[in-house]
């Protein structure tokens, strides 16, 4: 994985300011719970995460993740129980949100932004890249995979279906007062599931 301090994903020109409520829409966005609406609110203030993940991965997934580590991928290529894990959330200044992710001794940042078109997309400082649907499903906020690409400057390559770890869904659930549950999973069109890690955070908000 990646080192703390490495380069932003969103170097270069500034994007479209994200806003998850325009994109799921207005009616969806209020079914959410408050909780969950502030936690994805535009331009909301900086905040970190603190919980415990269960890290999984099939055999092929360890050898996706293991390559896509080179690339800045998020996925642990390992079988963990309880791994000490922070999430930090901030803005980029270039209208992005940048999702820094320490699991125990691994360290890796995304970014969430709008690419061009206003579609919604997740960038690595690799240049792995993902475009994603985000939708709200039966309480819960829902990123999932749509096509991946790599970003080579402001090139975007696509990568096969085949060549990737999958489809990547994320649900964001809350869970109890001042908790939420992350759980992320991924299939592949050829191996099935590859790779699935939950766990639950704390607001420090709601504390």
């Amino acid at each position: 994985m990646n080192t703390l301090h490495h380069s932003s994903t969103t170097e270069g020109p500034a994007h479209a300011a994200l806003d998850i409520s325009a994109l799921v829409g207005a009616t969806s966005w209020q079914t959410l719970s408050p909780a969950i609406r502030r936690r994805f609110a535009a331009a909301h203030d900086d905040v970190s995460y603190v919980g415990e993940m269960e890290l999984r991965a099939s055999w092929i997934g360890r050898i996706f993740g293991l390559a896509a580590s080179l690339l800045g991928s998020p996925l642990a290529a390992s079988r963990k129980n309880a791994v000490a894990a922070t999430v930090n959330v901030s803005n980029d200044g270039r209208g992005g949100v940048v999702w820094e992710r320490i699991l125990g001794g691994q360290q890796v940042r995304s970014t969430k932004r709008l690419g061009p078109g206003g579609a919604l997309e997740e960038c690595t400082a690799g240049g792995l890249s993902m475009h994603l649907d985000v939708f709200v499903e039966d309480g819960a906020l829902v990123f999932q995979s749509c096509t991946y690409f790599l970003l080579i400057g402001r090139v975007r390559v696509p990568v096969p279906a085949w060549l990737t770890p999958g489809t990547c869904r994320v649900e964001h659930r809350d869970v109890g007062p001042g908790q939420f549950r992350f759980t992320l999973d991924m299939r592949h069109p050829l191996w099935g599931h590859t790779f699935h890690q939950t766990g639950v955070f704390n607001d420090p908000h709601l504390l």
